[in-house]
């Protein structure tokens, strides 16, 4: 599989990373340890989790159960060495964790030393903020998002010291990078400006969502990611299952993610179904297969590190690498952006 440059590390990730928010309630461990297997035997090298999966939905009893699962297989197999872990620490608002605190020096060390406990590893390749203290304008909520409330003084303080708290960590050699999550282009630009004259570790990645559906990266995020030498690791790269076709007809299957969040997180709407449609028609006239052709475009963006790709059963899993090799030519490019035009913010 191909790699690609993680930031200005001199290190190198796979084009494409195995998610992981499934494992612990709608996949049991045995399938999440056969998914780990067949992801290290196709060439990916970086699995990504989270300190507050599994989710679909998010409960205070599951809570960190998919680190654990990935600890097991660890202690299991001894393959430490064959991937690079990223793991996030839960922002502001989820009070299933830490009853929904902010990320602080304080929970920083915490988040941290719980995810090596579960994960049974002595160190995270990147630590990642689930997503910013203030907020932003994911998840939805680019409708009505109004940051003219925010103390811009303050918010950098809180960079700051959460900068101060991570370099420690670094030092300690319990994590190797730090990565952002669910940013923008200001903070980006700060958290980088911040650690280039020295406040800490520098942010190697950026995860955000980006499919043939959801191109908000594609403006100022894309341009600072490639000047700044931020990659993507673009999550929801099938829309969760939109992009699959498996909705195709107004159909949800049994044990599908709609089925258990009937408007997929604020994806499913009247434009995004017609969209996709629209490119499962585009899929159709190239003789290619849908999740293919949406993970391939993803995949050759020139700004994206890694794509994450999650399956809930290991036959989604199979079907999902047998696409690794799939290319587009320039006709389907110009095809994908015509439809691109007609709905350039379906959800």
């Amino acid at each position: 599989m191909k790699k690609n440059p993680l930031g200005r590390t001199g290190l190198t990730v796979s084009a494409w990373c195995l998610g992981t928010m499934t494992w612990g309630n709608q996949t049991p461990s045995k399938e999440a340890h056969r998914q780990l297997d067949a992801a290290l035997d196709a060439g990916i090298d970086l699995i990504d989790t989270a300190e507050m999966y599994p989710v679909n939905p998010v409960r205070r009893e599951t809570v960190g159960r998919t680190e654990r699962i990935i600890g097991l297989w660890l202690d299991q197999t001894g393959r430490r060495h064959d991937l690079k872990i990223a793991t996030k620490q839960t922002g502001i608002g989820q009070t299933k964790v830490r009853d929904g605190g902010r990320i602080t020096p304080a929970t920083i060390r915490e988040a941290v030393e719980g995810s090596l406990r579960r994960l049974k590893t002595d160190h995270i390749d990147i630590f990642q903020f689930h997503w910013p203290n203030r907020g932003s304008w994911h998840f939805r909520r680019n409708w009505d998002y109004d940051p003219s409330a925010q103390k811009p003084k303050r918010v950098l303080q809180d960079f700051a010291e959460c900068l101060d708290a991570l370099e420690r960590e670094v030092k300690r050699g319990t994590i190797r990078h730090f990565g952002l999550s669910n940013e923008t282009a200001w903070g980006t630009a700060n958290w980088l400006r911040l650690a280039d004259h020295g406040a800490g570790p520098r942010p190697v990645t950026i995860q955000n969502e980006y499919s043939l559906l959801c191109r908000h990266f594609d403006t100022d995020l894309a341009e600072l990611s490639l000047n700044e030498d931020i990659g993507l690791m673009a999550y929801s790269p099938l829309a969760a299952g939109l992009l699959t076709s498996k909705y195709q007809g107004r159909q949800i299957p049994p044990g599908s993610r709609m089925s258990l969040v009937p408007d997929l997180g604020g994806r499913k709407t009247p434009q995004a179904l017609e969209a996709v449609d629209d490119y499962c028609d585009v899929a159709f006239k190239h003789d290619l297969d849908m999740v293919g052709m949406a993970l391939a475009f993803v995949a050759a963006r020139p700004f994206v590190a890694t794509t994450i790709v999650g399956a809930t059963t290991f036959d989604q899993l199979e079907g999902i690498l047998a696409q690794q090799d799939v290319t587009l030519n320039d006709e389907v490019r110009r095809d994908i952006e015509r439809v691109h035009r007609a709905w350039p913010m379906p959800f």
